[in-house]
This record gives C-alpha cells, structure tokens and sequence, in this order.
C-alpha cells in the first residue's frame, strides 16, 4: 500500500511525537504530512525526522503563522483540506489539538486515525495559556471555537476508523464524535534490560519530565518540594518556565533537554516520578519513567488513573495541591527498602505491557483488519 502519515505539527517533542516515530518505524516508506515543521525548535530531537520526507501546508510559507497558529486557528480547517492524498492507499492522522483528523481523503484510500485527544479548548479542558484570563480575547475565542467545534464534529465524521490512545480518549470520542474506537496504548521506549533495584545513596531526588505548561501544573510539584524539603529535578522547557523558576528553592534543579545517556542516568538514581497534570488523557512521560523501574506519583485525572495502580506501582493523590502530594510523598517514604523495591519491580512489570513491539504488533494487526 501507500501509506501517508498525517501529524499536527512538528514544532515540538512530546507524546504525540513519540508516537508519530513509532508509526514511522512501522511505517517506514510512508510520506508526513504536517502543518508545520521547524527542526529548530525541536532540538536535540530533530534527529528524528532528519530523513524523512515530510510536507508541509501552505501556512508554512506565511510568515510567523507557525507562531500564531492558535490566534488564527479558524484557518485550520482551511490547512487540512488543502492537501491532496489521491494515490494514496491507506491515510493515518496522528491527531490532537491541531485537528489533523480533517484531512479529506477519497472513498477509495482508508483513514484510519490514531486519537491522541480532542482540543481541549473546544471542550472547556485546560489549556496550555489561560487564554479565557482577558475578555477581548475570551469573546473571540468563543466565536471561533463555535464554528470550530461544528467542523471538528463533521471533519470527525470522515474518519473511517478510530484508535483512542486510552480507554478516557474512546470515552471522549464517544462522547464528542459519537464515534466508537479501538484503544491502542501509545508505546513507550524501555530497555529491554531491566534495571537494577538495589537501593543507593545516590537515590536522593524525585524527578519529573514534562512542558512546562500550564496544564501540566509543574507549580504543585514546586510547592510540594519547597514545602517537604526534597530534591526536584525537572527536565522539560516550555512558556512558564521563568515563572516556575521564581517560585522555586534551591533544591528544585531544572535540566531543561538532556541527552539520552544523562537522562537514564537521572532515571537510574530517582526515587520516585512525581506528576500532576490535569486531564491527561495517556501520560507517556509516567510509563516511561516506571521502565526504569520507578514508581509514580500522580495527581488522580484522566488516563492515569488506568495506569497508576494505588500502592503497587505508585500513588494517585485526589487533591491538585502540594499538601495532597506531600501525604503521598510521606507514604513512600515510609515504606521498608524491601516494599519500595517490590513497588519498583512493580513499575517495571507495568511498563513493559506499553513496548514499542506491543505497539507494533497491535497497529499492523488493525491495519491489516480494516484495509483487508
């Protein structure tokens, strides 16, 4: 078959990307199709894509537009439906928040899409910017989020099959498209060895990777630690990044992007993976961390709570505050060395259902399903 891949954008390297690689490695003679596409900004992980033929939409060519796609976002039904898939046999938009599910395809060419979630701000979840905080601004987003949500229900409506990344995702679909989906588990990178579980003197530091965002509510874990006197490393960028680091102590470290050999490193000597964004609908970054054997700790929202198993492989705190994480962060802390080793075997023993085979395997198989 000839396949197109269909993504967002690549201006930036979180979940959703680490699943496009992964449909690329399944994939491999597949084009990408993008809205825009700026190695720049991707960084060390502009790698990636280095060899990959992608092509991007008219809005790459306007200037400045990649940087104010969300003002402009009425334009996007406008990019999806400008690009042509005849010839192709098969068309898989890996979709979020920049809708790319749109795409128009022939009767012919099967479109299948891979769901990572809806837009939030369609929908009254939490954003990245408060973008409701100013009123000019609060009333021109509900104008075009009015006319933006009739499109997404309609663009929805083209897809020929869903995959939802989460069992909270296929609810979403559901309850937004009327569509039904097939959940398949985003993969997750984990060595093949498992780690070692013997305690160390180094194992003095809780740990987090994420953007810095809003949504993702870094400020609680900050809180948490200024208050309960425990080492933070924060890896991850993002636009509250000045702002977190004005309210952080001096045991709160922010490492920003690391190469691969230093981030195993830090995975290798932490304690536990500490979390607290809201409405997460998988939460790759968690599973991850729990390949390398660590417990998480998460505030109770969306997919975590399918993935995070009470008092087995980590926590889930019920309150979206420092106090309701420090009582979690305490029972952890109690525990014997021979409990936190049997929750780290434990973590290990989770993340290793989200392999990238497990992936693969799943994927080819409802591929082969719906095209057949």
């Amino acid at each position: 078959m000839k396949i197109a891949i269909v993504h967002d954008q690549l201006q930036e390297f979180g979940g959703a990307e680490r699943v496009l690689v992964a449909l690329k490695k399944i994939f491999p003679e597949a084009d990408v199709y993008t809205s825009f596409y700026n190695p720049e900004t991707l960084g060390i992980h502009s790698r990636h894509f280095k060899d990959w033929n992608i092509i991007t939409s008219w809005a790459q060519k306007v200037p400045f537009f990649n940087k104010l796609y969300s003002p402009f976002r009425f334009l996007t039904p406008y990019i999806w439906e400008a690009f042509n898939f005849n010839g192709y046999d098969l068309v898989i938009s890996s979709s979020g928040s920049y809708m790319c599910k749109g795409v128009i395809t022939r009767p012919e060419t099967k479109h299948i899409c891979y769901i990572h979630h809806q837009p939030r701000y369609l929908y009254y979840y939490e954003t990245a910017r408060e973008w409701q905080k100013y009123w000019p601004i609060r009333v021109y987003g509900h104008l075009i989020n009015h006319s933006l949500r009739i499109w997404d229900y309609l663009s929805s409506q083209r897809v020929d099959f869903f995959i939802a990344n989460a069992q909270e995702t296929k609810k979403r679909v559901q309850k937004y498209y009327r569509r039904d989906s097939d959940v398949v588990y985003p993969p997750v990178a984990i060595s093949k060895n498992p780690p070692e579980f013997n305690p160390s003197e180094d194992d003095d530091y809780y740990i987090t990777t994420s953007r810095l965002a809003r949504a993702k509510h870094i400020d609680v874990l900050i809180r948490a630690a200024n208050e309960g006197n425990f080492k933070l490393k924060i890896i991850g960028t993002g636009r509250d990044e000045e702002y977190l680091k004005s309210i952080a102590g001096p045991n709160v470290e922010f490492l920003s992007h690391v190469q691969d050999d230093t981030f195993k490193a830090l995975y290798t000597h932490a304690k536990a993976f500490l979390f607290a964004s809201v409405d997460e609908e998988f939460g790759i970054a968690p599973i991850e961390a729990m390949g390398y054997g660590i417990p998480v700790i998460a505030y109770a929202s969306g997919g975590l709570k399918e993935t995070v198993l009470e008092g087995k492989n980590g926590y889930l705190y019920e309150e979206l505050n420092s106090k309701s994480l420090l009582k979690k962060i305490q029972n952890f802390e109690k525990l014997s060395d021979k409990k936190q080793i049997e929750m780290k075997k434990e973590a290990r023993k989770s993340a290793e259902q989200y392999s990238i085979e497990n992936f693969k395997k799943q994927i080819l198989s409802f591929v082969k399903e719906k095209t057949s």
